[in-house]
């Protein structure tokens, strides 16, 4: 795995994602955008999750995949939370004319029409959005950190404002587990064909052990590693994941997909 000289393991260079990357193709693909961001593109229905592809407030290891001017349309954005690896404030507000609908909690989305004027729709844990023939379900996170740290006590920051996404094509299903600890309900999915999988060993993510734990109990699902090898901050540890300690301590480690920012991968 590439490290660079302050230790941290690097993405692959970023492959430049084009228009035909969003066109039917007659397949499900998958996208890591760097950071935590992820595009679904199932037979021309296409999904971004959490994108974030320009003035992110931290120097990145990575080139962005795609300008958002080169966007040339998306179904639905969208958004987990509201931390601003996440919730792009500039990225989702510079979409609004290819995107046709946003999706996140209810708290996000009244943010979304504060600060960038668009008509977000919000929804609780356990919801479900339909994107043409896709089913999307948001799933349970615990990460409300900021209920932890004294200048974000200007209110309490609930859990339903955290989630995953759970997504159901005709012949897909893919799991977004989103910024996480590990959570009971987590371990009893209905397996997967892929998950999005944050795998940082951070107090307030999954960390490694528990990684581990959930990647071993879908021992079938692909697992495409994001959340990693992106942003230029050797000291934090919600950055610095190494897909090393995944490929040697997850069952069936061949399952293990690690994408450059913009490569894509064909769901078979």
């Amino acid at each position: 795995m590439l490290k660079n000289e302050k230790g941290q393991a690097v993405a692959p260079k970023t492959v430049t994602m084009t228009k035909k990357d969003f066109e039917d193709q007659g397949n499900t693909r998958v996208y890591w955008l760097g950071g935590g961001g992820a595009m679904i593109n199932d037979h021309g229905t296409v999904i971004m999750i959490d994108p974030l592809l320009e003035g992110f407030d931290m120097p990145l290891l990575i080139d962005m995949p795609i300008d958002v001017k080169d966007v040339p349309h998306v179904d639905a954005i969208l958004v987990s939370h509201v931390d601003n690896d996440h919730y792009s404030r500039p990225t989702c507000r510079d979409l609004k004319d290819v995107c046709k609908e946003y999706h996140t909690s209810y708290y996000v989305a009244s943010l979304m029409k504060e600060e960038c004027g668009l008509d977000g729709i919000g929804h609780d844990i356990g919801d479900h959005i339909q994107i043409n023939d896709i089913d999307v379900e948001l799933t349970p996170a615990d990460h409300a950190w900021q209920n932890q740290v004294a200048k974000y006590n200007y209110r309490i920051w609930e859990d339903r404002e955290y989630c995953g996404f759970y997504v159901k094509t005709p012949t897909k299903k893919i799991w977004y587990v989103g910024d996480s600890k590990l959570m009971d309900c987590q371990l009893h999915m209905d397996p997967p064909d892929v998950m999005f999988f944050d795998f940082a060993d951070n107090p307030v993510h999954i960390g490694l052990e528990n990684a581990y734990k959930l990647a071993n109990t879908y021992p079938n699902t692909k697992l495409v590693l994001i959340h990693w090898g992106s942003v230029d901050a050797p000291e934090a540890s919600a950055f610095n994941g190494n897909p090393q300690d995944i490929l040697d301590n997850v069952v069936n480690p061949e399952r293990v997909v690690i994408l450059a920012p913009g490569e894509e991968y064909v769901v078979d």
